[in-house]
Order: structure tokens, then C-alpha cells, then sequence
């Protein structure tokens, strides 16, 4: 009987980048990248244990964008080219490195590796990696939950109710499109929180959501169990605080496991090695150098100089590193119940990415950890935030504080002076989207897909969330790809502005909007306009026309 448990939750996401109106997309590569070293390793590693008969429970909440990319047959159909490179290089590699031993061999491991990902994205998973996530769902494996729509903080977006409201209610609803079912959870964006959104949460279904560790110390009243179970606030929705000794463990590039010398590393990559004109058909086209995927060397030190790296030595010290976290969350656990009434739950939060984007051998870690815990010890037992509140239904009700996991625990790094420009833009489109709304509320909640103004509307709502997303004040912050951020939020601006003066003067130009429903295609089978409308509005419209068809009936019938 286990003494306490482990809740390992991965938050999956990324913008939502598409552009056909235009090839070599340097910012899709970001998504090709995800797939190729988190995501179907991550399947890779859920398929192994399952076939070996090892229980495993995980959460982990895929965004919105990150859904729709993964079902989006342009991005699919790029994807492969962009694997066939890979191959094409890696083949190239194996006759450059043909008298370099140990070269060859890393060599000959990503020709296989890239052949490997390449027969899982297209032939078992028939391109879509959704249909995977969504089999371990249904095997139990997986607790999958989402993110508001396009990611949005909502602390910096609360100006209207209404467009938090649209952000989690577009997302529950795409979800449930999705996966067949409606999420039990939610991942705030970055862990932003203000009292307030619990109750938008708590309304649109959700049972638990989770903050840093400083938005549950700082709930009112402070919290008996610290972050070790979940408090709930007075609209009902539990929140799940990050434990940070254990995140510390992973995240930490100094102190944590994934800079250890013996893992790869990542910033030493063949398309800034080899020279330039053996390397140009793999990197951008307009010639700057970008990752290719291969790399030859593991982290050795903090210096320049770097040895090669050795997967066996990568192994053996994955295996160590997932014992040495059991080990330090069993004697954390068996502190933890001298004092408290209940098992302890451990809440370990990471971004997706870490785990084998950023730690080459993240996945190979979380293999070994599972296949620990279930044999090796009885101490921890891996549960999902649902399975505490099944088993523990009453907590403690507090009020969390406001928070977020960015830098300095609140909203400075999404409201700076490199970023601020975009919220006067946002906070007037969004009340602009809600003035559409109610000046069309019959034409939304009828819904025709023919009509011009009703395709129109939708768009607006669609260009509105995309503008909302918090990766482009993100970017802006970082200074890294700045001018693609600042035009996409932009471009999604503008375009809902057009959307609004055209809807408000009928003047839509139906072969623009043909133009950027193909470019924005997302939440493309959901009424996004109708989230902006008023609950109570909706509700007597619809109480009206059930009122009017009983009338009509009664008419008949006379």
C-alpha cells in the first residue's frame, strides 16, 4: 500500500504556426522539432511500458494550437519533407563519418532514429499524434486536460469577463472534439492566476487547475497542508500547487539532472559545424544556419571544449537520475505523513519540451521512473490530480493569491516595457468582439455556415484569440524571433479590425475572407462567436424560441 503519490504532469504547447501562403517556415520548425523529440518519443516510451504490462498514470494538457497542428494535413505533409531531410542528412553523414568509429555509429543512430519517427508518424499513427495521446486516454494511462484556447494569460486579458470566459469554454469545447470527452482539469497558462478566474474555471466544468507554489502558500486562509494536497476555492474548482524540490531537481540546468556532462548536448548542433556548402540543403534557405537535429557531443562541461557523446553513459545515468528522484520523493513522502491525515500528494509540473527537446534523454528518464516505481518500492504510487480528489473529496477551502511561474512569480515578464503596446489593442478588440456579439445574436446562435456575416463573425472571434496568446508578449520579452511576434499579433489584430468594420458597414469581402480562414484555420468546427455572448442572454433567447415552437404546435393541433 503506497504511503504517498506522485502526480508528474507534462503541459504541452506551442503558437499556433501556420502559413500556406508560403514555404520554409523557419518558426514551423519549432512544432517539426517537438514532434520528433518530445512528443513521439514521449508515445515511444507510453507504448513500451504498456506492452510490458506496467501501470503508469500521468497528466498532461495539450494546448489547443498544439491539437490543431497535430491534425493539420499541411503541417503533416511539411512535416514528412522535413523528416526526409533529416534522413537525407544522416545518410550523408554515415559516408562522411565511414572512417571515424565512434562518429559513424552516432551516425548511424539518427539514420535509424529519423527512419524510426518517421514510420510512427506515418504508419502507425496515420500523421495524427492525437489519435495516440487519445488511446492512452482510453486505456487509463493518460489523464489528458487542456489550456485555455490559444494560451492566453488571463490575468492581463480579465479587463472583459467575457474573453476569459470565450479562452477556457473554446478550449473545453475543442477538447472535447477531440478526445470524446470533456477535460476533468486545466492548465492555467504559465500558472496565472487572480481570484476571479477560479470561478470562470469552476463554471465552464473544470474540477482542478494548478499554480506555483507561492499561489497556494499565499491563499487566504493559509493552507494546513502546504502544497502536499489541493485547497479548494469558494466556486468549487480545486487547485494543485507545484512542489518545488522536485521540480528544482529537473528543471534546474545547474543543479538539476539534464546538465549532468554525460547527457547530449543540446546548443552544439551539425548545422553550425560543418562547412557551408556541404550543410546549405539542410539549414534555411536564405542561407543562416539553424539545428538540423544531429548532434555528436555530450555537455562534458561549461567550457567550450566538448567530448562525444556516449548513449550508453547517457543511459546508465538516466537510470540513476530516475532512481535518485524516487528515492528523495520516498523520504520526502515518509516525512510528510508524520503530520499530515491523508496520503501526501506530490505535484510535479514541467513543460512537455523538457523532456526530450531540451533533455535529449527526459523520456528515457520518465521510462525508467515508472518501471521503478512499480517495481521497485511501494512507497510512491504515480496518480493523476482526479484520482486524489476520487480519493480524498473534502479539502481545505482557501482563496489562492495571484501568481504565476514566470520570473519573480507574477506577471512581470508578459507586461513589460517591451510588451505593453499589445493590451490597449486587446483589451478594445475584445470589446469590440462582445459589441458584434450582442448586435448579432440571432445570426451566431442560428449558426448557418453558409452565411457570409456568420463566417465572419467567427473569424473575428478566431483572429482575437490568436492575438490573445501569451507566447508573442513572451517572445517579445525573451528578444529571441521578436519581429515574428510582434507581426503575428499584428496581423491577427488587424485582420479582426477589418473583420469588425467590414461586419458593422456590410461590406464583407467574401474572397479575403476565403483567404484567411485558410491561414487562421483553427477551432475551424466551432461556433467561437457564440462564447462571447451573454449566458443569461442565451438562455432566454432559447427559452423564447422553445416557447415559440410550442405555441406553433398547439396551433397545429387546434
Amino acid at each position: 500500500m503506497a504511503e504517498g503519490y506522485l502526480s508528474l504532469v507534462l503541459h504541452a504547447h506551442l503558437p499556433f504556426v501556420h502559413h500556406p501562403e508560403r514555404e520554409d517556415v523557419l518558426e514551423e520548425r519549432w512544432f517539426f522539432e517537438a514532434l520528433s523529440e518530445t512528443y513521439i518519443p514521449l508515445i515511444e516510451v507510453f507504448e513500451g511500458l504498456v506492452k510490458d504490462d506496467v501501470p503508469f498514470r500521468l497528466t498532461i494538457s495539450l494546448s489547443a494550437p498544439l491539437i490543431a497542428m497535430m491534425k493539420n494535413p499541411l503541417l503533416q505533409e511539411r512535416y514528412i519533407r522535413h523528416l526526409d531531410k533529416c534522413i537525407e542528412l544522416s545518410a550523408k553523414e554515415l559516408e562522411r563519418t565511414s572512417h571515424e568509429p565512434h562518429f559513424h555509429g552516432l551516425a548511424l543512430y539518427y539514420f535509424r532514429r529519423f527512419h524510426e519517427i518517421k514510420e510512427i508518424f506515418v504508419e502507425r499513427y496515420n500523421r495524427d499524434l492525437t489519435v495516440a495521446f487519445k488511446n492512452f486516454q482510453d486505456l487509463g494511462c493518460l489523464e489528458l486536460i487542456t489550456s485555455s484556447a490559444t494560451h492566453a494569460f488571463l490575468p492581463l486579458i480579465q479587463v472583459n469577463a467575457r474573453a476569459v470566459d470565450a479562452q477556457i469554454r473554446v478550449a473545453r469545447d475543442y477538447f472535447e472534439e477531440t478526445f470524446g470527452r470533456r477535460p476533468k482539469g486545466i492548465w492555467l497558462p504559465e500558472c496565472s492566476f487572480i481570484p476571479g478566474i477560479d470561478e470562470v474555471v469552476a463554471a465552464n466544468g473544470f474540477n482542478y487547475f494548478f499554480l506555483d507554489t507561492h499561489g497556494i502558500m499565499h491563499a487566504d486562509p493559509r493552507p494546513r497542508y502546504n502544497v502536499f494536497a489541493p485547497i479548494v476555492t469558494p466556486s468549487g474548482a480545486a487547485a494543485f500547487g507545484r512542489d518545488e524540490e522536485s521540480s528544482k531537481e529537473v528543471w534546474s540546468s545547474k543543479e538539476g539532472y539534464p546538465g549532468d556532462p554525460d547527457y547530449r548536448e543540446y546548443y552544439k548542433d551539425l548545422g553550425f559545424e560543418r562547412e557551408y556548402d556541404y550543410i546549405k540543403p539542410y539549414i534555411h534557405p536564405e542561407g543562416f544556419r539553424i539545428n538540423t537535429g544531429l548532434k555528436y557531443w555530450r555537455i562534458t562541461g561549461t567550457g567550450e571544449y566538448k567530448e562525444a557523446y556516449r548513449p550508453d553513459w547517457a543511459q546508465k545515468k538516466a537510470a540513476e537520475h530516475a532512481q535518485d528522484f524516487l528515492d528523495k520523493r520516498s523520504r520526502q513522502i515518509r516525512r510528510l505523513r508524520h503530520w499530515m491525515d491523508r496520503k501526501p500528494i506530490i505535484t510535479a509540473p514541467y513543460d512537455a519540451e523538457l523532456y526530450g527537446h531540451w533533455w535529449f534523454e527526459g523520456p528515457m528518464w520518465i521510462d525508467f521512473l515508472a518501471r521503478k516505481i512499480h517495481f521497485d518500492q511501494n512507497v510512491v504510487k504515480l496518480r493523476t490530480p482526479s484520482d486524489y480528489l476520487e480519493e480524498y473529496p473534502v479539502n481545505q477551502m482557501a482563496m489562492p493569491g495571484a501568481s504565476s511561474w514566470g520570473h519573480k512569480g507574477f506577471n512581470e515578464f508578459w507586461l513589460n516595457e517591451t510588451n505593453d503596446w499589445i493590451y490597449r489593442h486587446l483589451h478594445m478588440a475584445a470589446d469590440r468582439m462582445q459589441e458584434l456579439a450582442d448586435s448579432h445574436f440571432g445570426v451566431i446562435l442560428e449558426g448557418h455556415k453558409e452565411s457570409l456575416v456568420f463566417r465572419a463573425l467567427n473569424q473575428a472571434a478566431r483572429e482575437l484569440l490568436l492575438a490573445q496568446s501569451s507566447d508573442w508578449p513572451f517572445i517579445m520579452r525573451t528578444g529571441t524571433m521578436v519581429d515574428y511576434a510582434c507581426r503575428r499579433v499584428k496581423t491577427y489584430l488587424n485582420r479582426f479590425n477589418r473583420l469588425y468594420e467590414s461586419i458593422r458597414s456590410h461590406t464583407i469581402d467574401e474572397t479575403w475572407l476565403k483567404v484567411i480562414e485558410s491561414q487562421d484555420c483553427i477551432f475551424e468546427e466551432l461556433n467561437c462567436a457564440q462564447v462571447y455572448l451573454n449566458r443569461e442572454d442565451v438562455l432566454q433567447y432559447r427559452n423564447r424560441i422553445k416557447q415559440a415552437a410550442l405555441l406553433t404546435a398547439d396551433l397545429q393541433l387546434t
